[in-house]
């Protein structure tokens, strides 16, 4: 299993992509989580190498612009392929019932018949709620509310085919909430807006996010064996894979990844 990191920023980056990742199967098929806020989704996926012939799974954990706009245009790019002919299965968009609605509503805003008479058929949007189990390639995962109080937001733990466990957080700062989710997982993917130090900067609090230094030390109390920081500023962008990993690792002593876009990691049992 490989973890391709589509976009790495926050809603307002100019330099990098919305945050939004890829879990690639040995197989070739892979999922993706979220879909940044626009068609820059149909270049990153490009730009990694992955063919949406090979997407029959999107999870979407909620509906702020820079996540669930360019749902829309991987729909209508797997819709383009069912009228070629060119797509076989079912493309599964998981997402609350409020999401559900509101992509619902888009599509029958935005798309014109020949492309909406695919929705319900071979593109499909799936209510899920906090415990469901999906299974999902190569992988088992479990569905949790993150008990947000902006909107309403999932996160899943997914447990993979070789005993890993991999743990998404969505966009927000952790809550105690989900600390069964987190505790000793081998995997976290969980936000972080800025460095601790300029917070009085970038103001992660007044927005519910998180610092470098609060994520690590959240990772290091719960035991995560491997910490992913992502929907991160981009005003540092040039110097930000040094700065936010010296600032985790003066609070947390596991594996630490501060992706680029398009950055892969692979998720081999470590």
């Amino acid at each position: 299993m490989k973890l391709i990191l589509l976009g790495t920023g926050n809603a307002m980056v100019k330099k990098c992509y919305n945050t939004c990742f890829a879990l690639q199967a040995d197989s070739g098929e892979w999922t993706l989580v979220d879909a940044g806020g626009g068609n820059g989704i149909l270049a990153q996926a490009d730009k990694a190498g992955l063919d949406f012939k090979n997407l029959h799974h999107l999870f979407v954990t909620h509906a702020h612009t820079d996540h669930v706009l360019g749902v829309i245009w991987v729909i209508r790019a797997v819709a383009t392929l069912l009228n070629k002919g060119a797509y076989a299965g079912t493309l599964t968009i998981y997402c609350h019932e409020e999401l559900r609605a509101l992509l619902e509503q888009f599509c029958q805003a935005l798309f014109p018949p020949k492309l909406l008479r695919h929705l319900g058929a071979g593109i499909v949007l799936r209510e899920i709620r906090p415990g469901d189990r999906l299974s999902l390639p190569e992988s088992e995962w479990t569905v949790f509310d993150i008990c947000s109080t902006k909107a309403r937001q999932f996160g899943f733990q997914a447990r993979l085919e070789d005993g890993q466990v991999l743990t998404c957080l969505g966009d927000e700062a952790y809550a105690p909430v989900s600390r069964d989710y987190v505790l000793g997982c081998d995997w976290l993917l969980t936000e972080a807006f800025c460095l601790y130090a300029d917070r009085d900067i970038f103001k992660p609090y007044e927005k519910h996010h998180s610092t470098v230094r609060d994520a690590a030390q959240m990772a290091e109390a719960l035991g995560v064996k491997h910490l992913v920081l992502y929907h991160t500023e981009d005003e540092t962008l040039s110097t930000r894979k040094a700065r936010y990993t010296q600032e985790a690792a003066a609070w947390y002593h596991g594996s630490i990844f501060v992706p680029e876009d398009l950055e892969v990691i692979d998720l081999t049992a470590r």
